[in-house]
């Protein structure tokens, strides 16, 4: 199967007609419109630096449904504590949103250095500049006043595109995710984008779904009017109990 190359003025072929292993196609273009066109159509940038743009939509899909998030017994016990002390002058742990997107996306560049990471500077641009228009978000998690962890993604409509997560310290990410999870779920956001397939996404809830059932999902979820996302404290009222 050939490989389908789009020029900046080309749109994205259909994601249906994927290779076996997910690509859909390649070009140059990584600007703020052609990413809102890609997730829009169920289809992400994942590739080398120094290499072209590869837009791929995997089939089937990671997709985490945020009724089906599953919290470990220790992380329920942590989130209960973090949702006791959230009002305190002196708690240790705060989660905002939107406080320090360069700061979660670089630290998520970092963390997978030295294996080698698809988050370049081109990357880090990009989306630092679709949070400016207000579609990517950060979650972060503070310890005593210092970013511990945290997570990116993009919104449209009524689906989150998780892009990455980093931990510093034990279950910041995951702290970060199930402060996400509650957000989505009392703003009517039902549906998570994890996807690849991974052990770790599973043991959070994650499953795969067919390539069709998820553009189908996409489909009605971008036909609605996203939430207001808040740019500060992001309080958790419903800690999980286990």
């Amino acid at each position: 199967m050939a490989l389908t190359w789009v020029t900046a003025e080309q749109a994205l072929p259909n994601p249906e007609h994927a290779s076996p292993d997910g690509l859909v196609a390649a070009g140059l273009d990584l600007s703020v419109p052609r990413l809102l066109q890609a997730y829009g159509q169920g289809m992400f940038p994942w590739y080398s630096p120094g290499d072209p743009v590869l837009w791929w939509s995997p089939d089937p899909r990671m997709v985490l449904e945020v009724d089906k998030f599953k919290v470990s017994r220790s992380l329920g016990k942590k989130l209960r504590q973090i949702h006791r002390q959230q009002d305190l002058a002196q708690a240790r742990i705060r989660v905002t949103c939107d406080l320090a997107f360069e700061q979660v996306i670089g630290q998520c560049a970092a963390l997978r250095s030295i294996t080698g990471t698809w988050i370049s500077p081109d990357i880090q641009k990009v989306y630092t500049e679709l949070h400016h228009e207000g579609y990517a978000h950060s979650i972060e998690t503070w310890v005593d006043g210092k970013l511990a962890g945290g997570l990116y993604g993009v919104s449209l409509g009524r689906f989150f595109f998780g892009e990455s997560m980093f931990a510093l310290q034990t279950d910041a990410s995951k702290i970060a995710l199930a402060h996400l999870v509650e957000f989505l779920r009392f703003a009517g956001v039902p549906y998570i984008d994890c996807q690849q397939e991974t052990s770790h996404l599973a043991s959070l809830g994650a499953a795969p779904i067919p390539r069709k059932a998820f553009l189908q999902k996409l489909a009605w979820a971008t036909s609605q009017p996203g939430p207001a996302w808040p740019s500060g404290p992001l309080p958790l009222g419903l800690p999980p109990t286990c």
